[in-house]
């Protein structure tokens, strides 16, 4: 994994990129500290929590954006709060690339900075309770009355409007009231909840690509500014498959059903005679048959109850069970043997210290350590790769403030004394 410096360097890396090191199979996949990005001239000011805007913005500031991260003062992003052994990786890897300033948007002063700060961007995300900018005097209306091209990303948990619209939610209630835990789980346990912010980071995804396209039709067709209204909800919903469309043709309602699919099989994880698991899926007819004959159970293909994907999705639990007897009288090594021997997609349950150890994302550098005056942390790289104008590393998320003087002093022009003030009254 490589590592690179922080912000301190970022500067002398711009001046002159033939002083950094480079590697023959990587330089058009990343760029650390040399690349303007696609995004530059880009500014954003977001003033999102946690994880869902947390993400939109690290994406747009890996690009080459000027992110202005916007938090309270003396508390921060709650994100800074998710630690692990006190140590706020969360923070560190989400606010990545961002300039970081504080300021009170519930008093009035706090607000009128932010009327001087938004004629200046082009993007504002948000992540209130819906309603909430408008009873600050905030809302799109006024936005777009400083800046008429503004483009406003709105994200919230239900929606901007409807009768839920106002209600407080976090990704894990909606990862519950959408249908995914659901159909997540064994059949006969309960409803599971994912073990990572996965309704915020779709999310975030669905995010970044309505900001795209809102700054396309801003800027190559004249559009003007407008109002992305991001719901957690549809975002989880609409990657969970054609369920409302089961549901509508056939009444159907999806039950858990563990690692199976309802679509294909052989679909699972089967355990090794070492302890060890693999992940196997048969999602096409000729591969599950290639996997059948490969463990020696090419029989069963004359079998009524295994002939087509039909009849094995009906009889999944059978299937397993002879397809974990072949590969739990093997170990983890001679599963992988004939696995890739015979071509089969079956790949060894990982966690990240065997992802770390592996020599294929070693070659690709899917993490980084990335340093600045805090320490070093490792993080994931850029993703997605872009071969002409790829994404950049400059710093870990900063620490509360840390670009307060930056922005107000040399940005908006407010002397040492102006800045004090402002500070003693809890504005920044």
């Amino acid at each position: 994994m490589r590592s690179e410096k922080g912000e301190g360097e970022a500067t002398q890396g711009e001046k002159d990129s033939r002083s950094l090191p480079t590697s023959p199979l990587h330089t058009s996949h990343f760029s650390f500290l040399t690349s303007a990005g696609p995004l530059a001239g880009v500014r954003v000011l977001d003033l999102t929590r946690l994880v869902a805007g947390g993400m939109l913005g690290m994406q747009l500031a890996d690009f080459g954006a000027d992110v202005l991260k916007v938090e309270q003062p003396g508390r921060g992003d709650p994100l800074r709060a998710w630690s692990a052994d006190g140590q706020p990786f969360w923070w560190r890897v989400y606010a990545r690339n961002k300039r970081t300033i504080t300021l009170n948007l519930r008093a009035s002063e706090g607000q009128a900075l932010l009327r001087l700060l938004v004629p200046r961007c082009d993007v504002l995300l948000e992540s209130f309770v819906p309603g909430a900018l408008e009873r600050w005097g905030l809302g799109p209306a006024a936005l777009h009355a400083l800046h008429p091209g503004l483009v406003i990303a709105r994200v919230s948990a239900w929606g901007q409007d409807g009768p839920k619209s106002a209600r407080p939610g976090f990704g894990s209630l909606v990862e519950a009231a959408s249908g995914y835990a659901a159909m997540s789980g064994e059949p006969d346990g309960p409803p599971l909840l994912p073990p990572l912010p996965l309704a915020d980071m779709v999310a975030a995804l669905y995010g970044v690509n309505a900001v795209m396209f809102a700054l396309y039709a801003r800027d190559a067709r004249g559009a003007g500014g407008q109002v992305l209204d991001i719901a957690l909800f549809e975002g989880l919903f609409s990657i969970l498959g054609p369920q409302a469309a089961e549901y509508a043709a056939l009444g159907i309602v999806r039950q858990r059903t563990g690692s199976r699919l309802r679509d294909t099989a052989p679909r699972g994880v089967y355990p090794t005679a070492d302890g060890a698991w693999l992940a196997v899926s048969g999602s096409t007819p000729a591969m599950a048959e290639r996997f059948l004959r490969a463990y020696g159970l090419g029989d069963l293909l004359a079998d009524p109850r295994f002939a087509t994907n039909d009849v094995r999705v009906r009889h999944a639990a059978d299937l397993d069970a002879a397809l974990a007897a072949a590969m739990g009288a093997r170990t983890l090594a001679e599963n992988l043997a004939l696995i890739e021997r015979e071509g089969l997609t079956a790949m060894a349950v990982q966690t990240i210290a065997d992802v770390e150890r592996d020599p294929h994302w070693r070659a690709r550098e899917l993490t980084v350590d990335l340093s600045d005056e805090e320490g070093t942390v490792r993080m994931h790289h850029v993703v997605p790769r872009l071969s002409g104008t790829p994404g950049a590393l400059r710093w870990p998320g900063k620490p509360l403030g840390a670009d307060n003087a930056a922005v107000y002093g040399g940005e908006l022009g407010l002397d040492d004394a102006e800045l004090d003030r402002l500070r003693a009254a809890g504005i920044i």
